[in-house]
């Protein structure tokens, strides 16, 4: 194996059970991200400059094929239901020894990042996908740590992303071949057949809808919010594409963010690293 790019200190692929990559890059730049998308025929620049890509059959999430592990931690304190469904631990365990061996002689990249913007609540994410572009798309949405901050870097979660790998539901516990199912006693994502890059986001916001209210007591919302010059601060609610992005973006007021956000005691804070729409 080769390792390119930043790698925190202490850090490694095998913490992660991942033990026979081709080659590993760590926390390249978005400009490098773009290189490697387009040098691999994943991708076109458009006539913009930004990057295109063809997620596949899945252009958006799939909520039906999404599970949460039931076990001690989960087990009295999730509302089970058609979204929040359960899976058993021995098919998390499954899954992510067959996706660990699928990455084996694959090139992966790593994205270190994190979630809200309010120092206390913050979440270290590491992404490792088998695709450059959805390393970059977690570079677009999360809050990006300094190449400093990077240095000593530890992950509070970890996502495995594996677009082309696809589950057998006869053997693995899943609905279809496509899934998402969050751990949240190990704090692992793994997300299979599915290119759709959504997941990743949707994934974190799932996991920080369960913690910040229960362990934290801050509510957290899919709304958008912005902030008055005199400290007041204005959230809009509303479906997606009902225009929560458009009201938020007022020319007198200054922006908090358009999708995610926690109130705490101290005020409203973004989860994600800039906009979503």
């Amino acid at each position: 194996m080769k390792t390119w790019g930043l790698i925190p200190e202490g850090s490694s692929l095998e913490s992660a059970g991942i033990k026979e990559p081709a080659n590993a890059y760590w926390n390249l730049s978005p400009e490098e991200l773009v290189e490697h998308t387009l040098r691999k025929k994943m991708g076109v620049l458009s006539d913009k400059g930004a990057i295109c890509v063809n997620t596949g059959k899945f252009t958006g999430r799939s909520p039906k094929d999404r599970f949460i592990v039931i076990d001690d931690y989960t087990r009295d304190a999730v509302n089970w239901n058609s979204i929040n469904q359960a899976i058993e631990p021995r098919y998390f365990d499954l899954l992510k020894d067959k996706i660990t061996n699928y990455f084996s002689g694959k090139d992966l990249y790593i994205k270190d990042a994190s979630a809200c913007a309010h120092e206390e609540y913050k979440l270290n994410i590491r992404v490792i996908s088998e695709y450059p572009w959805s390393a970059q798309f977690a570079s677009n949405m999360f809050l990006r740590p300094s190449n400093e901050e990077l240095k000593t870097f530890k992950p509070d979660w970890t996502i495995i992303n594996a677009p082309e790998f696809y589950a057998d539901p006869a053997t693995d516990g899943t609905r279809q071949d496509n899934f998402a199912i969050i751990n949240f006693s190990e704090k692992t994502i793994l997300i299979g057949g599915t290119g759709y890059t959504g997941e990743i986001k949707k994934g974190i916001f799932s996991v920080l809808n369960f913690i910040l209210p229960y362990e934290h007591k801050v509510l957290s919302m899919h709304c958008s919010a912005n902030q008055g010059k005199d400290g007041d601060t204005a959230i809009f609610f509303g479906l997606s594409g009902t225009g929560k992005t458009t009201l938020s973006a007022h020319p007198n007021r200054f922006l908090i963010g358009d999708d995610e956000h926690g109130w705490a005691d101290d005020g409203v804070f973004n989860f994600e690293g800039g906009c979503y729409a």
